[in-house]
């Protein structure tokens, strides 16, 4: 049985808009929950049917809720911060296990591509005999343990793999052209009677004139609109900057892979300027993960607050998703995280966070990653369901197949297994 199928026998589907019914109703209790960039308060978090039924502070007039009518499972959060689960608004998920590959600078990604692309040779060779299907699920892995709870995948959308028991929530709903050089007739993709439709593209990914041009070329073809995401832009000069701000196109950054393959990046001022702008990590050939996206940002200059709204809110909006995602509200998704609370703002928490610290994981209420610490405070029907990962010195339990997976891995690339440059075993 090929392995998606297998898993979706053994997992829940992940999914708030099914008619799945969720048999967890969950009580957060003790920790500190993030209402924005800014603040935090300390509240009980009640979770039913894969959404925050209610957010309670400690010493409102509601008091503390009682459960003497619910058959909540209560976990004790004492000593965390509740953040948002993340939005990596961009990733090729089947290259998780890809090691980074290239050196440049390059002048655009096409050159980048030519150079790296050898697939009759290694490390290319094995890698893409591991089956398809195996290489996305560690892509999912990749953004589980950065606590990124949904992502965009820029490739097709996979139902078969993403739709039953997958770690992260994919978004499904988009139209996509991989670039001018390599996605073929874009205008034949674009979403032209479907305003709540996102339409991305890989576009200015270059330092040269040809990549600048680019934006106004997408624009004489009349795809430039609220609809369209840019994913890089690095090339655009002022006028190009100027039109996406005038047509109200979103743009998703990727700093760190800007910086690998091409030697630069946007700078503050143009995430600034832009309030559709979000944060990807782009695939493990030219990055690290979320996280590791959101300290470049940072080093770079751009403020904490800004940087969690890229992954949280801001990045809600420009992939155009409608359940919550990005926020801790009632009625939201329950799509939550919980890392050791330093005091400090969630900003501030956000900027210096790394996948260590992340200790539970929910995907609509339910738990898809918990820290050795935590896993003893949840019931055993959970404990049943999740298997151990060692990621370099960090033990978790989570969702997916583990064994399964690293046996698949280990057919084609042998004992040691890198995700995202990280050891990964049992």
């Amino acid at each position: 049985m090929p392995l998606d199928a297998a898993v979706a026998d053994q997992r829940r589907p992940n999914d708030v808009g099914r008619s799945h019914v969720d048999p967890w109703s969950l009580k957060l209790c003790g920790a500190r929950v993030a209402l924005d960039a800014h603040s935090a308060v300390a509240a009980d978090v009640e979770i039913a049917r894969g959404r925050i039924q209610r957010i309670v502070p400690w010493g409102t007039s509601a008091g503390r809720i009682s459960l003497s009518d619910r058959q909540d499972t209560e976990i004790s959060l004492a000593g965390y911060l509740l953040l948002p689960g993340l939005i990596n608004a961009h990733d090729h998920l089947e290259f998780g296990l890809f090691p980074k590959l290239g050196c440049g600078p390059y002048q655009n990604a096409e050159q980048w591509a030519k150079d790296i692309y050898h697939p009759d040779s290694s490390p290319i060779r094995e890698h893409l005999q591991i089956p398809k299907p195996i290489r996305l699920w560690w892509g999912g892995i990749r953004n589980l343990l950065c606590g990124a709870t949904a992502v965009c995948h820029h490739n097709e959308f996979k139902p078969e793999v993403f739709d039953d028991g997958f770690p992260v929530r994919v978004v499904s709903r988009y139209a996509w052209s991989h670039s001018f050089q390599f996605g073929g007739d874009v205008a034949s993709v674009f979403p032209r009677n479907d305003l709540g439709t996102p339409y991305i593209i890989h576009l200015g990914e270059g330092t040269d004139a040809a990549s600048a041009a680019e934006v106004f070329e997408l624009d004489r073809r009349g795809l430039l609109d609220t609809r369209t995401v840019i994913v890089h832009g690095v090339a655009f000069d002022d006028a190009g900057h100027d039109l996406l701000l005038r047509r109200g196109a979103a743009l998703i950054w990727c700093p760190g892979s800007n910086l690998f393959t091409l030697g630069s990046t946007l700078s503050p001022d143009r995430i600034r300027r832009n309030p559709r702008i979000a944060l990807g990590s782009d695939s493990s050939l030219t990055a690290g993960d979320l996280l590791d996206q959101v300290r470049t940002a940072h080093e770079l200059g751009t403020p904490a607050e800004q940087i969690f709204n890229l992954v949280t809110t801001q990045a809600a909006d420009v992939l155009k998703l409608q359940n919550g995602e990005g926020t801790l509200l009632a009625g939201s998704t329950a799509d939550i995280i919980a890392v050791p609370d330093g005091g400090l703002s969630p900003a501030a928490t956000l900027i210096q966070l790394t996948a260590d610290q992340i200790e539970l994981v929910l995907l609509a209420g339910i738990p898809h990653l918990v820290s050795k610490g935590i896993v003893s405070r949840l019931p055993s029907l959970v404990n049943e369901t999740l298997e151990r990962i060692v990621v370099d010195d960090s033990e978790r339990y989570i969702s997916p197949p583990v064994a399964r997976l690293l046996q698949e891995a280990e057919k084609w690339l042998g004992g040691t297994i890198r995700l995202s440059g990280k050891h990964v075993r049992q």
